[in-house]
């Protein structure tokens, strides 16, 4: 990818994560009648582990986990593997799958936030009404399921409380975004499935026949395994706010599918709040960022290519492709269209 179109491989990596994720939430509500929340996000998760160790690479090509990442996955996998899939399958219950859908976009809001706050990612008047638009569709979403009834705006509440704990996740992966993804995901989910299995035992959660196994085993794997792998991929690409806003159009790709399914529960203010988060959505993505700035001396190890515009250091042998290694930038300052990736974390 050239320096000059920096957003086309992030921007693309993160809408087939949402393909993937906003697929998975209609076929959740499905298979996950009958079952306990952390039995549902238990096998979720153990499709994604089982994914993850399928799509190890070497360690020659991909920075490898370390000792230091422990607290941080920790808090990953407690956020984005047990809490956010288990408030999100009790919700699921409770409210209707194309509301539910629709709410998942405030994960977006979340992300964009947190990651505003803690990597000082660029946030303008324009993302800043796009972040509005969203919360105004959320709110919508909320008076919907209000007027339907408790149970179901239960029900939407808890989903509400999976895109915050999804949003933390989101923000709190963009440190580990640079090792190696298949490693981040395999971790993440082997921590979460121990956690949610002995959650669900705990509980006395009824067991879940064969089919119910299986398919939902399929989904953890495309869902939130692979899903989960593209997402890093996303943010190694262009930061953590900028994937989380284009993984904003999962909940609509969920939306749709809960209506293929039969979901019929489209209301006024439903649609209302679909728009508003449509508008956001797009307002957002519209985004265009380009500047003078300064590249200051840097070392650390990551996967790249030397094609890339930063990335000017020497091999002996030049390898084919991408690889990781330990290497340095030496200054330097220029003007191209970016984002906040890893390189380009300045202030404004």
């Amino acid at each position: 990818m050239g320096a000059l179109n920096p957003a086309l491989k992030g921007g693309l990596l993160a809408l087939l994560a949402a393909v993937l994720f906003g697929l998975s939430t209609p076929l959740v509500q499905r298979l996950g009648v009958g079952l306990g929340p952390f039995t549902t996000a238990a096998l979720l998760y153990a499709g994604a582990a089982v994914v993850a160790w399928l799509l190890r690479q070497p360690a020659a090509r991909e920075a490898q986990l370390q000792r230091a990442d422990l607290g941080r996955l920790l808090a990953m996998a407690f956020m984005g593997a047990v809490l956010g899939p288990v408030a999100l399958a009790w919700g699921l219950q409770r409210t209707s799958g194309s509301s539910a859908s629709l709410m998942l976009t405030l994960e977006a809001v979340f992300t964009a936030v947190l990651a505003w706050r803690w990597y000082g990612e660029a946030m303008g008047r324009r993302v800043a009404l796009a972040m509005a638009l969203l919360l105004a569709g959320g709110l919508a979403l909320i008076v919907d399921q209000g007027s339907a009834g408790q149970v179901q705006l239960w029900g939407l509440l808890a989903v509400l409380l999976a895109t915050a704990a999804w949003g933390i996740d989101n923000t709190l992966s963009r440190a580990v975004a640079e090792r190696d993804p298949g490693q981040v995901v395999l971790a993440k989910a082997v921590l979460g499935v121990l956690a949610t299995t002995a959650l669900a035992g705990l509980w006395h959660e009824p067991l879940p026949g064969g089919w119910a196994v299986a398919m939902l085993l399929l989904v953890g794997a495309s869902g939130y395994g692979l899903s989960l792998r593209f997402y890093l991929l996303a943010q190694r690409a262009f930061g953590a706010g900028r994937t989380g806003s284009v993984f904003a159009f999962a909940p609509f790709i969920g939306a749709v599918g809960a209506y293929a399914l039969g979901d019929r529960s489209v209301g006024v203010w439903l649609l209302l709040g679909g728009v508003l988060m449509v508008w956001g959505v797009v307002l957002h993505l519209s985004e265009h960022h380009e500047h003078p700035h300064t590249h200051d001396a840097l070392e650390h190890e990551h996967a790249h290519t030397h094609d890339d515009g930063h990335h000017n250091h020497t091999h002996a042998v030049m390898p084919d492709g991408p690889h990781s290694h330990w290497h340095r930038h030496e200054p330097m300052a220029h003007r191209h269209p970016h984002v906040p990736d890893l390189h380009h974390g300045h202030r404004h």
